[in-house]
């Protein structure tokens, strides 16, 4: 005749699962899961596929964004920024290490008045360069990408540039950027940043 187990059997088989887990284990997950859901809350975007780094939400993003209508010199510029410049400085002004520096904060581009500004995209730009605190080598050097813009397409690329990511520099202008050009027609290089300090912020 089976007998019935006893009652310290039972809990002697009790006592063999596995061990509970600790109180304060669980408190620490509790807490990493909070801080966890605060982070998403102010960088996460909330899954907003328009929402990209270095912007944190939506409405962070339209306060950098330049309104598109009656605004046809900046439309102009991104368009062109976008398909040949922003392969180095990036679709969001930040530069990439070893190829552009930044241009989103930059103290060159944020710069009153535009005339050493006009002369990097016209002529080209080689040796270090420090922005915002920061040595930048550009290996080759930058070619004189802006040589190929009519006046107006060059001063819309600035005037974007100018404008976009948080820069708040005033616009520049074709006649601005003929003016340089009928200066200086040609260089025989590169500006280096040295030559380019030398020159006044205000055309002459």
């Amino acid at each position: 005749m089976n007998q019935e187990p006893t009652h310290s059997h039972q809990q002697t088989e009790a006592n063999t699962g596995q061990p509970a887990v600790p109180m304060w284990l669980i408190g620490l997950m509790m807490v990493l899961l909070l801080l966890g859901a605060i982070y998403f809350d102010n960088n996460g975007g909330w899954f907003d596929s328009n929402v990209y780094a270095p912007y944190h939400n939506s409405a962070e993003l339209d306060r950098y964004q330049l309104p598109s209508l009656g605004n046809e010199q900046v439309v102009l510029g991104k368009r062109l920024f976008e398909a040949n410049c922003a392969l180095c400085h990036n679709t969001d002004g930040t530069g990439k290490t070893g190829q552009a520096p930044p241009l989103a904060g930059s103290e060159w581009v944020n710069a009153q008045g535009s005339y050493r500004i006009i002369h990097i995209p016209q002529f080209g730009l080689t040796g270090p360069i420090d922005v915002k605190g920061q040595t930048y080598v550009i290996g080759a050097g930058m070619a004189p990408m802006g040589a190929q813009y009519t006046p107006d397409e060059l001063a819309a690329v600035l005037t974007y540039v100018r404008q976009a990511w948080g820069n708040k520099a005033p616009a520049v202008t074709p006649e601005q950027v003929s003016k340089v050009r009928s200066e200086l027609s040609s260089h025989p290089q590169q500006y280096t940043v040295d030559e380019l300090k030398k020159l006044p912020e205000q055309a002459p």
